[in-house]
């Protein structure tokens, strides 16, 4: 069994590898939104100020842009999953460009796959990323 963060569902590497990319996805936006969130904890500000900055990286966008900042150093294996990924992009919202949103969902389910298969891999990828606003640079309360 593959060992993951919660303990609540352990998953074989079998199971993992049958789940649909819409799957990895839902998973991968969750975690992805609480590594953003935790990202910018300190220093303490206003909620306002905290959640404006979280939004703006976890917008389809941002997800986009941290894709194409990675792809560079993903492995075969990660490419395959996100295409998968990119090709499961349904039901897009209608102000995102149709390639922005197959982007995010990509990263989102490489996100998803890694939680699931490889956590140390998961923050290696992570720590990488670069974020519009540091988390310091905000209004303090």
């Amino acid at each position: 069994m593959i060992p993951h963060l919660f303990n609540a569902l352990p998953l074989t590497s079998a199971q993992i590898q049958r789940l649909p990319p819409a799957a990895l996805a839902y998973v991968g936006d969750a975690v992805y939104e609480l590594y953003i969130r935790t990202y910018y904890l300190m220093p303490p500000k206003r909620l306002q100020a905290y959640h404006k900055q979280v939004v703006d990286q976890v917008r389809a966008e941002g997800q986009a842009r941290h894709l194409r900042s990675l792809e560079p150093h993903l492995t075969a294996v990660e490419l395959e999953v996100i295409k998968r990924g990119r090709n499961a992009a349904t039901n897009r919202p209608k102000r995102v460009d149709p390639d922005v949103y197959q982007q995010a969902t990509g990263l989102e389910a490489l996100i998803g796959y890694l939680y699931l298969t490889d956590l140390h891999r998961l923050m290696h990828l992570l720590g990488q990323l670069e974020f519009d606003v540091p988390p310091g640079d905000s209004l303090e309360i």
